[in-house]
């Protein structure tokens, strides 16, 4: 048998194959140009770390009637998860209705029937490993209650 001769990725191939009839200055430019490239790409994925590090996932415990709670949870979009998906594990772990739905201010909540906050924080940190502990915040809403006719 004879040994195979040592090949490149299909990627670097072409990449050489052009270069190689290109002139010298041309070459100087495409090995620019793939700088630039190679640049673009770590401060986008720098920007998504920096975002990722800043985001915060909110736990709301919001009281309906007088012993009716739901939970709320705000922020997880931020992690890169699918909200229809996470509601629906959500859904089937807490035995519960599980909603996606929108917010006045842009972005997207889970609101899931119960008084689950605490039982939600762990599985979050459970099931989805990409939510760091630290960016978790639990908050208890209470309602309002309505001023007395005087």
């Amino acid at each position: 048998m004879r040994p195979r001769p040592l090949t490149l990725d299909p990627a670097t191939e072409a990449l050489e194959a052009a270069t190689a009839s290109l002139s010298v200055e041309a070459q100087k430019r495409a090995a620019k140009d793939a700088q630039k490239k190679t640049a673009k790409a770590e401060a986008a994925e720098q920007k998504h770390a920096d975002k990722i590090a800043t985001s915060v996932v909110t736990i709301k415990r919001i009281e309906r009637n007088k012993k009716k709670f739901v939970t709320a949870i705000i922020g997880l979009e931020a992690f890169d998860l699918e909200l229809k998906k996470v509601s629906k594990d959500l859904a089937k772990k807490f035995a519960t209705g599980c909603a996606v739905t929108k917010v006045p201010s842009g972005g997207e909540e889970i609101v899931l029937q119960g008084d689950v906050s605490d039982e939600v924080e762990e599985f979050i940190l459970e099931k989805y490993k990409q939510v760091p502990e630290d960016n978790i915040e639990l908050v208890d809403d209470k309602k309002k209650k309505k001023a007395a006719a005087a």
